[in-house]
């Protein structure tokens, strides 16, 4: 088959949820099918990671995505008018659309479009338009990969927020977003799920028509296989956050730790470092009277393993947010020991107090870390638990032959 694959992100390298997922469904397709990949590109996008994407797409093709406040602003009034999810219309380029009509009217043939998140949604729906316009061109299937239940996350952000002027806007953009989710899943002939959680939760937001469509349940994976397990050292005291801070749900995870949860740390481990690595750090971090010696904050880093290496406990603290988290699932590869709440773990098979440790208020939460930081023992079993646990049910050599039933 021809498949064109449209992206939000570039999906290499592998350092955001997002990008994993499309990475490994991208290299599954191209085992057996043509793909011709098309992508938002950001400053920080290199040559070598498109020249990687190359190596095994037929194509690819980008648009740079440009953002800023001001147009924020125009877009936050665009919504409020218009009724659209803030969301979708600031991220409607004209420059891409532009691009996706060339390639469907061009003399490519696409049988399918794979639209890799919600955000590219219109543009599936207009590149299929557009192929029906075109005179002898048959009309593609299109495919939604859909990450979360996207209305989700601004909804919980929502529940948490103090400011009333942003809560009220988050609560209205989750609003928006549950009626657009269900009616972009209906216009599409495949949706694949990454959770059965969020399938259900979009699902319910369903008032009456017909059922969302559904193709199954195909959790994110890595190459577990291809990594080896980090050699932690025996005296390790870092607890670890890894993830981009740009991202809300992170930021407000992070705070929510550092606030209420790190200061009983401390009180029974003095030495113990929290260790803070992704894009865009809130300066709030700065604000909880954490003592210097205890605190290390980076922005992004290519490489973390040096600070992997010496991580005791590895932190998912997050109170809101959608689909899977792709830092469990690292952390696993990496022969991390877990800590996470109910939301940070959700969508994911888990055997909780044996590969992963959950709890969802601080003291318990508190209480874990310091049982990891104080029994490496310990900390090594859940680490090693965890490992096997990614190896047999994360490999996307296997899981992602379901991707065979929606492409055949």
């Amino acid at each position: 088959m021809q498949i064109l694959f449209l992206t939000q992100v570039l999906p290499y390298p592998l350092d955001a949820g997002p990008k994993v997922r499309a990475y490994y469904v991208l290299r599954h397709l191209a085992r057996t099918h043509q793909v011709t990949l098309v992508s938002f590109v950001r400053s920080s996008d290199s040559p070598a990671a498109i020249a990687h994407l190359k190596s095994f797409c037929d194509h690819v093709y980008t648009v740079p995505i440009i953002r800023s406040k001001l147009k924020d602003a125009a877009f936050l009034l665009q919504s409020l008018i218009s009724g659209e999810p803030f969301i979708i219309a600031r991220d409607w380029a004209p420059a891409m659309a532009k691009l996706i009509a060339k390639l469907i009217c061009g003399p490519e043939r696409f049988d399918a479009i794979h639209a890799d998140q919600l955000w590219m949604a219109p543009y599936a729906l207009y590149a299929r338009a557009c192929a029906r316009k075109s005179a002898g061109a048959p009309s593609p299937s299109i495919v939604l990969d859909q990450h979360n239940a996207v209305y989700m996350i601004p909804q919980r952000l929502a529940t948490t927020e103090g400011n009333p002027l942003k809560r009220a806007l988050l609560a209205l953009e989750a609003h928006k977003l549950a009626h657009y989710e269900v009616q972009t899943c209906r216009q599409f002939d495949h949706v694949a799920w990454v959770t059965e959680e969020d399938y259900t939760a979009v699902q319910g937001q369903v008032a009456h028509g017909p059922a969302i469509p559904t193709a199954g349940v195909i959790p994110i994976c890595g190459d577990p296989e291809a990594e080896p397990v980090l050699t932690r050292s025996a005296k390790a005291k870092r607890v670890t956050f890894l993830g981009g801070l740009h991202y809300p749900p992170n930021a407000q995870g992070i705070c929510w730790f550092a606030e209420k949860i790190f200061p009983q740390v401390l009180a029974q481990v003095p030495d113990a470092i929290l260790t803070v690595l992704g894009k865009q750090p809130p300066a709030a971090l700065l604000s909880y009277g954490i003592p210097a010696a205890n605190l290390e904050i980076t922005d992004y880093i290519a490489d973390p393993k040096p600070y992997l290496a010496e991580t005791a406990a590895f932190v998912v603290p997050l109170l809101a947010g959608g689909g899977m988290r792709v830092k469990i699932i690292d952390g696993w590869t990496w022969g991390l020991p877990v800590v996470s709440t109910t939301v940070g773990a959700e969508g994911i098979e888990r055997q909780a107090d044996e590969n992963i440790l959950i709890a969802d208020e601080a003291a318990e939460f508190a209480s874990q870390v310091i049982h990891l930081l104080q029994d490496p023992g310990y900390a090594q079993q859940i680490a090693e638990a965890g490992r096997a646990w990614v190896v047999q049910h994360y490999n996307w050599h296997t899981r992602y032959q379901m991707w065979d039933q929606i492409y055949v």
